[in-house]
């Protein structure tokens, strides 16, 4: 399909129904149904099922079940660098660099602002100014649980209600400020390193975004929702799982000024596991 073709349906095309009917779809138990979507996709995506715990794919008791699957013990050994910042997830590497007056690159002269993706809110943004931004896509065959980077104490969580645009190369080369436009959940951090933000963009056909301390965060009421967590915070160790996505999408790591030094081997369109080492703290 060409690309611009493919750029006016995103724009035209019903998202957020769209991405529900794919989440009946994947929900879905019914033999019949689950098995054949499960093996067509297998074989479509060319899915590694040696790395999973279950490696039949139609023992799992619906697609999401499948396509959440975990991986065996030893399938994603974490980098043992003392002050190392981990991949938290399994993909390619869309973007990563520094935060520059106030914005994050995209793609092709793209860019959007850091204060929109967290929100809206100018104190969480102000944070990250001059810092490091990492953008990590999920393909179809990827493993889909999104690990932390780093360790840290959550301080805030934000569901940001948006569109639901495809996020491949193509759109994100072609659609402004794609990743400040999707919904998405924002997840601050206090580290160690200082302050860390993971973002949990959603996409076209993305049935939900679960977190492993409220479980379904997207998709609620379209409405925008911050939920503080004070003495409560939960804390989460390098390389622990903190969230999932049903039908794939995007993870966007920040860091604030002088926090991380990226390795220097990593640059877009670099393939990346979850767990490798992908930068060094500087505090």
């Amino acid at each position: 399909m060409p690309a611009r073709l493919f750029i006016l349906m995103q724009y035209l095309l019903p998202h957020h129904l769209l991405s529900r009917l794919a989440g009946c779809l994947a929900n879905c138990t019914w033999p019949w149904v689950k098995n054949p979507f499960i093996n067509w996709f297998v074989g479509r995506y060319d899915v590694d099922m040696s790395q999973a715990e279950e490696q039949n794919p139609t023992a799992y008791n619906s697609f999401n079940d499948f396509f959440t699957r975990a991986l065996k013990a030893d399938a994603r050994p974490l980098d043992p660098a003392e002050k190392g910042i981990l991949c938290p997830a399994d993909g390619t590497i869309s973007q990563l660099g520094k935060i520059e007056h106030g914005r994050i690159f995209q793609a092709k002269g793209h860019s959007f602002s850091v204060t929109e993706l967290l929100g809206g809110n100018p104190d969480h943004a102000s944070a990250f100014q001059g810092g490091e931004f990492a953008t990590v896509y999920l393909s179809p065959r990827d493993y889909h649980r999104v690990h932390m980077p780093f360790s840290g104490t959550l301080t805030e969580m934000i569901y940001v209600p948006g569109r639901l645009f495809s996020v491949n190369q193509t759109t994100a080369e072609n659609v402004p400020e794609l990743f400040a436009r999707n919904e998405r959940v924002v997840c601050l951090f206090d580290t160690e390193a200082g302050p860390m933000a993971v973002v949990l963009v959603g996409a076209m056909i993305v049935a939900s975004v679960e977190t492993v301390w409220a479980g379904l965060v997207a998709p609620p009421s379209r409405q925008l929702r911050s939920t503080g967590y004070g003495q409560a915070a939960p804390s989460l160790a390098k390389g622990e799982e903190m969230g999932r996505f049903k039908l794939g999408s995007t993870a966007i790591v920040l860091f604030g000024p002088e926090a991380v030094h990226w390795h220097a081997d990593l640059k877009a369109g670099s393939a990346v596991s979850m767990g490798q080492l992908m930068g060094t703290a500087q505090q």
